[in-house]
């Protein structure tokens, strides 16, 4: 088998020509135009100088664009550097220094942000706008520019070729460029259709954001592998996520827990509006399963939890579509993937203990650009070590603790925070919770919670008074802290880490 994204497209397009690839908006393409379309594209920045092992970065949000130019780059050799719009200038800057991209794709509203970046860094040559007019170079210049013809000579990818550079928000120092080879990404895609039994039939939902991997690959390269249509969403909204899985009869849905909690929330939404839904996928945290619960009761549909870095390309682990699902699990490895929990030393721990989770496999990346001190920390003896703590059932599903760096130490006892979040979640008025550790004179460390309620009449002491029974003491929060919402990332996933620092603020 060869492991080549671009060919995956290409075997779509001359298997189901006139299957719809995607629908955006309106407007629906199918697989032939989508092919022809990527082949414009890539012509387009060959004739613009690009060439094989140029990296490209896009700086685009969930659109046509970024589905065309991602297929687009990678036909052409070159790779993939995927960047949140809504980064600042300095962050913007530092990425594309950092992988030495030659060219940008990015909409119009970026431009202020680039233009003093591109005075700044020589080896960018090229930046192309969509939707933009009086730009030297548009999106549809460059698709004009990329005839039919095939001027770039169908460049020769090998397994092994570098296909995505990944940015990893890393919780100290700057973000490190995980590189992903196209084996890393056809193996994860390729699993992830078999488990989930995708094919042309499917209808998949892409709103979580196409530059994180967790959509790149669930959303993005796995329903293009076997021909199914992407709903492609420009921007998470509860209300317009459900209409378009009600109107366009949705068969997958991919999100993160808050997606999840903000959709259970919406009054109007009921079971009929799921109806054509035959699994969700939670990834990017750890849904409460509290959540989970209420989630799969109120829409009657069944939610897959999952995990995955991305290091991993990113699946490691999901729970099966037929066969045991538990929830709170990540489930069990997926194909020619291992992973195993091990102590501080790497040796293995007895099912059930807690350790750090390793993993091995061809989805695991080849190393992060440029920092070879990172790489030799993070990959040993062919294992990589993921810093989340673990532990493993005898039936082999896995259950993520927390991570290694968020665990609070009371008095001498491990406290996961994970554990303290699932008795919040189940308090009817909660509807977001995290956990952190903050300074205790007498004990190290002691539990602070971070909450969002329905009720504004719920006091710190009502909060406290629910958990006491649920909770050994030294676990109890000693500190509860209300706020209209919690700081997330791009996914949707919580910031501790910013929690963190609003704690040190004070």
């Amino acid at each position: 088998m060869s492991y080549n994204l671009n060919e995956n497209l290409k075997r779509s397009a001359s298997n189901f020509p006139e299957s719809i690839a995607y629908i955006y908006g309106d407007k629906s393409v199918t697989y032939q135009e989508l092919n022809q379309k990527v082949d414009r594209l890539a012509a387009g920045l060959y004739v613009q100088g690009i060439r094989k092992g140029d990296g490209v970065a896009l700086i685009l949000g969930n659109s046509p664009e970024f589905l065309i130019a991602y297929y687009g780059i990678l036909r052409l050799g070159a790779f993939v550097v995927p960047i949140n719009p809504l980064y600042t200038q300095g962050e913007i800057n530092y990425l594309l220094d950092n992988s030495q991209a030659k060219a940008v794709i990015t909409h119009v509203s970026v431009e202020p942000k680039l233009s003093e970046v591109k005075k700044q860094l020589e080896n960018l040559k090229l930046v192309v706008y969509t939707e933009a007019e009086n730009q030297e170079s548009t999106w549809e210049h460059l698709m004009e520019t990329g005839t039919s013809i095939n001027v770039y000579g169908s460049p020769y990818i090998d397994d092994e070729d570098l296909a995505v550079i990944l940015y990893t928000s890393g919780t100290t120092g700057k973000p490190k460029g995980a590189m992903l080879t196209h084996r890393n990404l056809v193996s994860n895609a390729d699993s992830i259709s078999k488990l989930l039994e995708l094919d042309v039939k499917d209808r998949v939902v892409a709103v979580l954001p196409m530059f994180h991997v967790f959509c790149m690959t669930i959303c993005l390269n796995a329903p293009i592998a076997c021909g199914a249509t992407v709903l492609i969403q420009p921007k998470f909204s509860p209300h317009d996520v459900v209409s378009a899985i009600r109107e366009k009869k949705a068969t997958v849905f991919a999100g993160v827990p808050t997606m999840y909690s903000f959709i259970y929330q919406l009054p109007e939404a009921i079971a009929e509006d799921c109806q054509s839904i035959r699994m969700c996928i939670s990834g990017g945290a750890s849904i409460p399963t509290e959540l989970l619960h209420k989630f799969e009761n109120k829409f009657n549909v069944s939610i897959l939890e999952g995990y995955g870095l991305s290091e991993t390309a990113p699946l490691v682990a999901i729970n099966p579509l037929k066969g045991t699902r538990k929830p709170g699990s990540i489930g069990l490895n997926i194909p020619a993937v291992q992973s195993k929990v091990v102590d501080e030393f790497g040796k293995e721990l007895p099912r059930g203990e807690v350790g750090e989770l390793v993993v091995q496999g061809p989805n695991v990346m080849r190393g992060y650009l440029n920092m070879p001190e990172a790489t030799a920390a993070a990959l040993i003896d062919g294992w990589l070590y993921t810093g989340d703590l673990a532990r493993m059932d005898e039936e082999g599903y896995i259950y993520i603790v927390d991570r290694k760096k968020d665990i609070i130490i009371v008095g001498g006892y491990n406290v996961y925070p994970r554990e303290v979040e699932e008795v919040l979640y189940q308090h009817p008025s909660i509807v977001e919770a995290s956990v952190v550790g903050v300074p205790n004179e007498g004990y190290g460390e002691s539990v602070k919670a971070y909450v969002v309620v329905k009720d504004k009449q719920l006091t710190i002491d009502d909060i406290l008074h629910f958990c006491q029974d649920k909770l050994v003491k030294y676990k109890l929060p000693r500190q509860v802290e209300f706020l209209k919402e919690l700081p997330k990332n791009s996914t949707g996933k919580i910031l501790r880490r910013e929690l963190r620092q609003l704690t040190e603020v004070k």
